[in-house]
């Protein structure tokens, strides 16, 4: 079963990450390559500033926001999505639950990914990272219901599945 598990985990079909469509990591861009730590890249001036000064969109503020997330700079995710526009959003919500759990407030983050889910059981994402919180955790009887949750609703072949397929047979989450 356990090979099975992994076999699901690493079909490049599922290996969609973090909502953006992408089954890879973000790519580098000018808010990490250019930019001071805690700066963005501001797509109208093609220059970096404070994330609340940024005029930016909520879809280009995610994108930061998975990026950072990603490069370890979770405080900086953490300011950017308190510059969004909708932080309500179930998106919003998952990302303020990822980079809290990341940064090593679990229960913070747990707290997120339950409020995304009030806002849209489906959310498959939200599900998913919620599951690697409980492996992080040792709880993986609680990641199992998440992974049986998301397959219920429709989740099969996606990233959340494969990612917390693979989460619990390895014990090791992802980091986008």
């Amino acid at each position: 079963m356990r090979h099975a598990v992994l076999a699901l985990a690493l079909l490049p079909v599922a290996a969609f990450g973090a909502g953006s469509g992408d089954p890879e990591p973000p790519k580098p861009s000018e808010t990490t390559e250019v930019c001071e730590d805690g700066q963005v890249w501001d797509i109208a001036t093609q220059s970096c500033m404070a994330p609340e000064d940024s005029t930016n969109d909520d879809q280009a503020r995610l994108n930061d926001v998975r990026e950072l997330a990603y490069a370890g700079q979770y405080a900086a995710a953490l300011d950017v999505l308190d510059t969004l526009d909708n932080p309500q959003s179930p998106l919003a919500l998952t990302y303020y639950g990822f980079a809290h759990r990341k940064a090593g407030q679990l229960d913070r983050g747990m707290a997120y990914y339950q409020a995304a889910l009030t806002a849209d059981p489906d959310n498959h994402l939200a599900r998913s990272y919620m599951g690697q919180g409980h492996v992080a955790a040792g709880q993986v009887v609680l990641a199992q219901a998440q992974l049986t949750e998301i397959r219920m609703r429709g989740g099969r072949g996606t990233w959340a599945e494969a990612s917390l397929a693979e989460a619990i047979a390895t014990g090791v989450t992802a980091s986008y």
